[in-house]
């Protein structure tokens, strides 16, 4: 798989990352976008001119600074044209680079490097703005002790994919689904007829290792919840005099998340008032793609 380049050491600034994506989701994720791209007649441009055996070396340069997830897509896409086709990481995932950097330098036959380009870098630039925004967010929250997490509002088909780069960014996974945890919100309760009897339900049914957690937005409800301690509280649309007062009731007998409407101004007030968890939607819905290219020597 990529080894990170001897030639530029100096470019991861954070702790190592050491994520890795499951390799049969990558293959099926990259053989869809490429029969996307392919159609039925395949990359009739590069066919027509470009030789077979020809062969080319590029780079894949940052236009922006930022911080890099999805490589293994990247190579996923080169090699599906030519398996013996090269991706040497300068910067793997969760390095941060500056603009002009080189990622990556990429060598095999020149028709895979061209007709594997456009989804290399679509998966690599989507992924790499995620994990731009969240290392931004778990900068602004630093020495707080709050960590940031994300959300399940991500792309359909592409969950598995945001949330790993959300992890190369320095943050950490909510739950992939509705199947990996128990968060009861407003309407679950209505649904229920009442707090009580749909923590009783969730308790119930869920196994011995799936976590519950339940969603408060006022101090009174957080009150009733504290008669019926769960795993974890998430804080909702709580300013942050609210928080802080949530987290005093709480005094450390669940975990607590703050939650709704947070951005890159105000999350750092949000951590200082000792809440465990940020989520963040945006990290995922609202990313701007970092500007990466391909570049042939």
């Amino acid at each position: 798989m990529l080894e990170r380049s001897e030639h530029d050491p100096g470019l991861v600034s954070e702790a190592p990352f050491d994520g890795a994506l499951p390799q049969p989701l990558v293959c099926r994720a990259v053989s869809a976008a490429l029969d996307e791209d392919l159609g039925l007649a395949g990359d009739i441009t590069t066919e027509a001119t470009v030789p077979a055996d020809q062969a080319a070396e590029a780079a894949i340069v940052a236009r922006a600074p930022g911080t890099i997830a999805g490589l293994a897509l990247t190579e996923a896409a080169f090699k599906s044209f030519d398996h013996d086709a090269t991706v040497e990481a300068a910067a793997p995932d969760g390095s941060d680079v500056e603009a002009g950097r080189t990622v990556a330098t990429v060598a095999g036959k020149a028709r895979a490097l061209l007709t594997g380009e456009r989804v290399a870098l679509n998966f690599l630039c989507r992924l790499s703005g995620i994990a731009t925004l969240t290392r931004a967010y778990t900068r602004a929250v630093a020495g707080t002790g709050a960590r940031i997490c994300c959300t399940r509002k991500t792309t359909p088909g592409l969950r598995a994919f945001e949330k790993y780069a959300v992890r190369a960014g320095g943050g950490m996974n909510h739950r992939f689904g509705l199947h990996d945890a128990v968060l009861i919100k407003d309407n679950h309760i209505a649904a229920a007829g009442g707090l009580a009897e749909a923590i009783e339900r969730a308790r119930a049914r869920a196994g011995h290792m799936v976590k519950i957690e339940v969603e408060v937005d006022t101090l009174a409800q957080l009150d009733a919840l504290l008669k019926r301690p769960v795993d974890a509280v998430l804080l909702d649309n709580m300013d942050p005099e609210t928080l802080a007062e949530a987290v005093a009731r709480v005094d450390g007998r669940m975990l607590t998340e703050a939650s709704g409407g947070i951005s890159l101004e105000s999350v750092r007030r949000i951590a200082e008032t000792g809440v465990d968890l940020i989520s963040v939607g945006a990290l995922t819905h609202s990313a701007k793609t970092l500007d990466l290219g391909l570049d042939f020597a």
